[in-house]
């Protein structure tokens, strides 16, 4: 960039840097992350497709779950990233309907494309896409129906809606109900009287064999350990439980010693020396009336010996996350140091021993923590299986703790679209133009849901508008048969917290592209600031979406 002042030209940027401005700003960051949204489009709904996604070290992850998709893609443009991260804003808040913010902020968009061409300005733009995400938010609140932690059956279907269309949509029935029943062990009443739904006392754990209808529900700790000695008991009722996370073993010092010996008895009376410290932990230990042991660290083999022979049941170097896990499940404290040992530091609960699987099932007195044990044939199956129980898992939780849940189906769109249009009526100047984009850009849903059944989507948009029009506000998409029902009735759920959450975050997404008119880069217009040759329009600058996405979509 050069500037003529006095007949002399300013060099205000460096050779290698690279701008657009205005219009072609513009098209080149609604065109990056357009192609983002694209990318997952084909995912949506329970007809949709997976993608594989191979990273650069060979790793395999098939998965149609919208934030992992875009998290594993090389994806090598600042504006595509800017979506990316719409994605994770929607899981960390919602727990699902990645795909769906994505796509709509992609949606949006486009039509946002369509009202720059007629000279609208992205500051109107941008303030009807607010004005249209805010009365949206507040109508569905108002289409919402309430639920609460009572209403299995309901909760239940949230919980097979969010896992349909993934691996564990065969088994939906048996995995739904073990996710009710685990929100519910784990939910708790605040002062207010409103529901708590503790998910940090739920822990998944995956076993890669059997099927996923072998999956269980466990009211407590599911431990993949052995005992450290054949000679100790297997399982225990009613034991006092000890927790530790040091180990059980002579300290080394820090600084190297030398020792040196006379004769024999010397090195002998060395050896008994530590042999009696250890003999004095085992001692401390059976002392408080301790039946088992688990240890973050090592156990010494005559320690181990020792505990074996006062009856004791040890493991050692159990996870940390499971320690801490069990210290909530049989209300133990975590001990560092034997001296301080008290009765008050120990727990109380059952322990059983699966001899098949090689795992101890530790559970506590009215144990307020549960596991769900999840299998499936191979890794890849078993990794699928967990992305779509966790999701299943937050929308569940979200449902209890919001108490408002909606149709699925691709109704909500819809009906939010119809009453978008009927507010746009009211709303003054070219903000009018966009709240109508932002209806249309709703009913992408929909569409899309249809194009992935294999249906005619004009068709079925036509027929879902007049359903809205007659007043079936729950009328959505049965995209195996390609009817248009009423979807809640159907047992098709979703929660209100997921759909507000997807409208904020794309508008907000849309808003902060449409809001850019300049791009000043040091280098290529990429993450990575690679090497490519090319300036603004190029395939390696500003115009492609770089490298990363090329090779993905």
């Amino acid at each position: 960039m050069s500037q003529r002042m006095q007949g002399q030209p300013m060099v205000i940027l460096g050779e290698d840097s690279q701008r657009m401005q205005d219009k072609d700003a513009q098209s080149h960051n609604i065109s990056a992350a357009r192609a983002v949204a694209e990318s997952v489009r084909s995912t949506l709904g329970p007809k949709g497709m997976d993608k594989m996604l191979v990273s650069s070290m060979g790793d395999v992850t098939v998965t149609n779950d919208g934030v992992t998709i875009l998290r594993e893609m090389d994806i090598d443009n600042p504006t595509a990233e800017m979506i990316v991260e719409v994605a994770e804003t929607q899981e960390d808040e919602a727990g699902d309907g990645t795909t769906s913010a994505v796509s709509i902020a992609g949606e949006l968009l486009k039509n946002a494309e369509d009202l720059l061409e007629q000279d609208i300005h992205p500051t109107v733009i941008i303030k009807g896409f607010d004005m249209a995400a805010k009365e949206a938010r507040s109508q569905v609140d108002d289409i919402a129906e309430e639920v609460s932690v009572e209403d299995t059956e309901v909760l239940k279907q949230v919980a097979e809606t969010a896992m349909t269309g993934k691996g564990a949509e065969q088994n939906k029935d048996l995995l739904g109900q073990l996710i009710v029943d685990a929100v519910e062990n784990v939910t708790v009443e605040a002062e207010d009287g409103s529901s708590v739904v503790d998910l940090e006392f739920l822990n998944i754990t995956t076993e890669a064999s059997g099927t996923a209808a072998e999956s269980e529900l466990i009211e407590g700790v599911l431990l993949k350990e052995d005992p450290v000695h054949e000679d100790m008991p297997t399982e225990a009722e009613d034991a006092d439980i000890l927790l530790m996370d040091t180990a059980l073993e002579i300290e080394e010092t820090s600084a190297d010693a030398q020792l040196s010996v006379d004769d024999p008895s010397q090195l002998q009376q060395f050896v008994e020396q530590e042999e009696q410290q250890l003999k004095e932990m085992v001692e401390t230990i059976a002392d408080a009336g301790v039946d088992v042991v688990f240890c973050q660290k090592n156990i010494d083999d005559m320690v181990q010996h020792l505990l074996a022979k006062e009856g004791i049941l040890a493991v050692k170097r159990a996870k940390k996350s499971d320690i801490e896990f069990m210290r909530e499940v049989v209300d133990a404290n975590i001990v560092s140091d034997l001296d301080s040992l008290s009765d008050e530091d120990l727990g109380f609960g059952d322990i059983t021993y699966d001899a098949d699987n090689e795992w101890f099932v530790v559970e506590g007195d009215n144990s307020h923590g549960v596991t769900l044990l999840l299998r499936g044939s191979t890794d890849h199956v078993v990794d699928e299986l967990e992305r779509g129980v966790n999701d299943a898992l937050d929308v569940v939780a979200a449902a209890v703790t919001d108490g408002l849940v909606l149709a699925g189906g691709g109704a909500v769109e819809v009906e939010l679209a119809r009453r978008l249009r009927d507010y746009a009526d009211s709303v003054s100047g070219r903000e009018q133009l966009a709240v109508e984009a932002f209806a249309d850009s709703l009913e992408l849903i929909p569409r899309v849901l249809a194009e992935n059944a294999g249906l005619d989507s004009i068709d079925t948009l036509v027929e879902l508008r007049a359903a809205h029009e007659d007043g079936e506000q729950n009328a959505g998409l049965n995209v195996f048969t390609g009817d248009v029902e009423d979807t809640y009735e159907a047992g098709v759920v979703e929660t209100a917290h997921a759909k507000s959450q997807a409208l904020s975050s794309a508008a907000e997404a849309a808003n902060l592209v449409l809001k850019i008119d300049d791009i000043i880069a040091a280098g290529d217009l990429s993450t990575s600031g690679g090497d490519e040759e090319g300036g603004p329009g190029g395939a390696g600058g500003m115009g492609g979406m770089g490298g990363g996405m090329g090779g993905m979509m």
